[in-house]
Order: structure tokens, then C-alpha cells, then sequence
């Protein structure tokens, strides 16, 4: 009887070894031929699934959004019962940074890619898809901030959610970059949410000041899409079974 094959697995098993060339020499050159040869496959079974490169390419940026997306799911359940709107806040965008080798991996991946989806529509769309649906998210977890009296209304809008994603995509970068380590990132984010909330709760603003004085839990579907969105934006690349990740 033929041996049943996880066809999912396997195209699973090509990205890793595409992500371990993106992550050690970029995506410059890199042929099916080369993927084939770091999967330790032939490059017949390789193109039994994928026919081309750019279809390769595509899943395995889908695919390692996906972790990602798990990866800030988890950040987001590991709160408290009843988060506040910063306690969502900062899981999410902590989940965006290089905190640990793995999530390092991860961007150095996912700049490749990003370097790539500048003249590739297909890749682009996928890169810019995240955005609306988690500035949105970020925005309506300002806007419930502002509602229990933590942050000043005038703060509580799109912009300042566009501001979060782009400061924390720069620090993420910027650890990349070695221009500073992931323990100054995650302090300087720190720093903002401090300056972005603190002041409204120093002037006797704070959850005090919301019906009830509890918490708001954040609605498991706004979660999972606060993880999908996400994971557009920061991802994971996990070791492959049998070979480690560079």
C-alpha cells in the first residue's frame, strides 16, 4: 500500500528550507534548484508542489504570518482574565519585536520577503493586507482606553495607532540593525505606552474612572484578529524538523 504523504507537511518542510536561505543570505538568486538542494529534496518533487517560484514563494510568507499570528494569539491569552486595553496593547506589539532568536529569525525572514514584495504585486498585497485590520484593532483598543478615562480622547484614533505600528516596526529594525539589543527595545516601547497612558492616569484619570472600575475583556474574536493582523507584521520561523534554523 503506498505511503500516505501530508501534502501540507511537506510544502510546510520547503518554506523552512526557504526560510533558512532568506535568513542567512537574503532571497537575491535564489532558485527552486537552491531550495530543492537545502531541503534535501530533488528539484522534481520540489516543483510536484510548487510549480513556480513566486507560488513558493507567496505560501511561505503565508505561512510564517500564520505562526506569527499564533505567536501574538498566545501573548494575548496569557494576560490576565479581564486585560486592560494596554495590557492588549503591549502583547500585541511585544509580539512584533525580535525578542528571542526564533522571532529574530522570523524578521530577518520577513525583510527578505519585504525587500522582494517592493516589485512583486503578489508578495506586496500580502505584506500590506495586515495593516488596515490592526491599525483598526489598535485603534478601537485606544478608543476603549479613552471611554474608561485612561488616555485622553484626542489620543484615541488611527493615527496614534499607525504611530504604535510604524515606532515598533522601526525598533524591531533598528534590533536587526544591532543599533541597539532587544532587551532596549522592548524598555523604549515600554517608554511610549508610559508616556501615552501615564499622563491621563497622573491626573487622576485610570480604570477608577470606568463604569464598574473593572477591566474590559477584549472579545476572543477581536483577539484572533488582533493575531492575524499581527502576524502579517512580525513573524516566527520555528527549526525544521531534522535540521536546525540558522
Amino acid at each position: 500500500m503506498p505511503k500516505k504523504v501530508d501534502h501540507e507537511a511537506r510544502r510546510q518542510e520547503i518554506s523552512e528550507a526557504l526560510w533558512r536561505i532568506a535568513g542567512s543570505r537574503g532571497l537575491d538568486g535564489t532558485s527552486l534548484r537552491d531550495v530543492a538542494a537545502e531541503a534535501g529534496i530533488s528539484l522534481g518533487r520540489l516543483q510536484h508542489y510548487f510549480r513556480t517560484r513566486d507560488e513558493m514563494l507567496l505560501f511561505a510568507l503565508q505561512h510564517i504570518n500564520r505562526l506569527a499570528a499564533d505567536r501574538i494569539r498566545e501573548r494575548i491569552a496569557a494576560l490576565a482574565e479581564e486585560p486592560t486595553p494596554r495590557e492588549v496593547l503591549r502583547a500585541c506589539l511585544s509580539g512584533m519585536l525580535p525578542l528571542d532568536e526564533k522571532s529574530r529569525i522570523g524578521l530577518l525572514v520577513g525583510a527578505a520577503y519585504y525587500a522582494r514584495a517592493v516589485h512583486d504585486e503578489a508578495l506586496r498585497a500580502e505584506a500590506k493586507n495586515g495593516i488596515p485590520p490592526l491599525r483598526t484593532f489598535f485603534a478601537d483598543q485606544l478608543r476603549l482606553a479613552a471611554d474608561r478615562g485612561e488616555l485622553p480622547p484626542e489620543r484615541a484614533t488611527e493615527d496614534e495607532a499607525m504611530l504604535l505600528i510604524s515606532m515598533t516596526e522601526g525598533l524591531a529594525t533598528y534590533v536587526l540593525l544591532g543599533v541597539h539589543g532587544p532587551e532596549t527595545a522592548l524598555r523604549l516601547l515600554d517608554l511610549h505606552l508610559e508616556n501615552l497612558f501615564g499622563a491621563q492616569r497622573a491626573a487622576g484619570g485610570g480604570a477608577e474612572r470606568a463604569a464598574g472600575g473593572g477591566a474590559v475583556r477584549t472579545a476572543p474574536g477581536e483577539a484572533d484578529r488582533a493575531a492575524e493582523a499581527g502576524g502579517r507584521r512580525g513573524a516566527e520561523a520555528p527549526a525544521s524538523s531534522g535540521r536546525a534554523a540558522p
